[in-house]
């Protein structure tokens, strides 16, 4: 039966054994436009690094308010809708959720440019975590359908590529916007609008036309890519998005847990407690509010989460939260996302503040070259990884293991120097090798799950890499920035969290084989029919 809701067509029919073992023409062409889509989710995404000086100046913020806006406000809400919009994207129609999503974060980053305060952008920007939450979910579940086991790292290191490629031509674009629109509009354009406004707006537009085209690409079968029949389609694929909806965003997580018992409702009343007590106690020794309350919400939605999947579904339970691999390669990225982060955001700040750059030179070349590296770096990331794997099961892991440690060195290299030369000059490096992590990290979650768990498994591993990375690392460079006075101190800080990073990836090395190899046992074991 059809991957798709009820009464529907089938886009694609299902491949014969020989057709799965390589990927079509086709599979190609929407990898293209996955790219694509990735790339305007980063552009989006990114851009308010370049612009961080001039939001800075107009809307009165400190660094740790950029750090806020760039990573917590947009992080926390991306992680916390991205578990039931991955849940959507294992029922329903993966490439119409992705167009609405597309679709919701242009506009988004369009009223962006409206902003008046940062309170007004900070709701714009939670606005766009909802709408890119769509994207990976869909898009991990659609490659890893489309192409068959072994070409799928290099299939999601090429997806990934558009990471870096529009956070380099978001930083780039949006340096010459705003030096163009200051240069035409000395005193602030139409409706008194500044540059770094326009540029918001710009880089928004594009994505509209863009859901345009995506929303013409077919749908394949759930599995075809591994030759296994699919799953029938889900009788209320929107029912069971408001139910998991209902899990993990606060309050409506305590009728979710009412739903499930006393038992159950008085575990997450206790889970509520310990994170509001820990947000209370960082707010009393005068941490700033806004960052904290944002991170406890997000670190009791998922545990409200995980909670209510151990009772509603079992088998994903147990592949996902339960499973001590997936878990030590979610952390292992997470941690590297926290480090890799912090730099791309701070890059251009620092090459401005510190060292003397322009806007526009520092986002041409800092631009430039992560787009560069990055694209490089993810990959032959993932095509190594997946030679790696023919050979050791475990074999994705050894280039998780190495972007956990080789970057260390040009990182503290590139924010200790007073060289603008050589700073541009470890940015290359740095971005490289931390990036290369991504299709090996990622391709790793997807094969430790069925094939109807990948969307849920996809919002589960970038939980990590936003909760862990994006809501942490930019925030605490530019907290610690403020205390000490010191962008430089803020970024090097962060490097504590190197050794921590290493030893997941060398436990999930350990165990990732055996889980593996025991998936579908463990999932039996746990009520899944198969």
């Amino acid at each position: 039966m059809a991957d798709t809701a009820p009464g529907a067509t089938p886009d694609a029919a299902p491949p014969s054994a020989q057709a799965a073992a390589r990927a079509p023409a086709y599979a190609w062409y929407v990898l293209a436009i996955l790219f694509c889509v990735y790339v305007l989710n980063f552009v989006d995404r990114q851009i308010i690094s370049i612009l961080a000086e001039d939001i800075k100046r107009d809307l009165n913020l400190r660094d740790e308010d950029l750090g806020f806006l760039y990573g917590t406000a947009f992080g926390v809400f991306y992680a916390l809708f991205g578990i039931p919009l991955g849940r959507l994207a294992d029922n329903w129609h993966r490439v119409r959720l992705m167009t609405a999503g597309l679709a919701l974060w242009s506009a988004m980053t369009v009223l962006s440019g409206f902003s008046r305060s940062g309170a007004m952008l900070t709701g714009a920007r939670i606005g766009v975590g909802i709408g890119e939450a769509t994207a990976s979910p869909s898009a991990y579940s659609l490659i890893s359908d489309w192409f068959p086991r072994k070409l799928r790292a290099t299939a999601l290191a090429i997806y990934s590529a558009g990471l870096y490629v529009g956070g380099g031509l978001s930083l780039g674009i949006g340096g010459l916007i705003v030096k163009s629109w200051n240069s035409a509009y000395p005193g602030g354009g139409p409706l008194g609008l500044v540059g770094w406004q326009a540029a918001f707006m710009i880089v928004g537009l594009p994505g509209l036309a863009l859901a345009l085209l995506v929303a013409s690409l077919k749908e394949p079968l759930r599995g075809q890519s591994e030759a296994l029949p699919p799953p029938p389609p889900h009788p209320a694929p929107f029912k069971a998005f408001f139910a998991e909806l209902v899990t993990i965003l606060p309050p409506l997580t305590l009728i979710g847990a009412a739903q499930g018992g006393a038992r159950a409702f008085i575990n997450n009343l206790a889970g509520l407690a310990i994170v509001s007590g820990i947000v209370a106690t960082l707010i009393a020794i005068g941490e700033p509010w806004p960052q904290w309350v944002a991170t406890g919400i997000g670190a009791y939605a998922v545990f409200s989460w995980a909670s209510a999947l151990r009772r509603r579904d079992a088998p994903t339970f147990a592949l996902i939260v339960a499973n001590p691999a997936f878990l030590c390669t979610v952390v292992a990225y997470g941690l590297n996302a926290f480090l890799s982060y912090s730099v791309s955001f701070w890059a251009a700040p620092y090459a401005i503040r510190v060292l003397g750059a322009t806007p526009a030179s520092a986002g041409f070349t800092i631009g430039g070259m992560g787009a560069m590296s990055g694209f490089l770096g993810v990959t032959i990331g993932g095509i190594v990884a997946d030679r790696l794997r023919r050979t050791n099961p475990a074999g994705r892991l050894i280039v998780v293991i190495f972007g956990a440690l080789v970057p260390s060195l040009a990182i503290a290299t590139a924010f200790s120097t007073t060289s603008l030369a050589l700073f541009y000059i470890m940015l290359f490096p740095a971005q490289a090798c931390a990036s290369c992590a991504l299709g090996a990290a990622a391709a790793t979650t997807q094969d430790l799950v069925l094939p109807r768990m990948r969307g849920t498994a996809t919002g589960t591993f970038f939980i990590g890499t936003t909760l862990l990375g994006l809501a942490l690392g930019p925030y605490l460079a530019g907290r610690i920035s403020t205390l000490s006075g010191s962008l430089s101190v803020g970024v090097l800080s962060l490097l504590a969290a190197v050794p921590v990073t290493l030893t997941a990836a060398i436990m999930a090395y350990r165990l990732v084989p055996r889980a593996e190899a025991t998936r579908e046992a463990r999932a039996r074991a746990a009520g899944e029919p198969i």
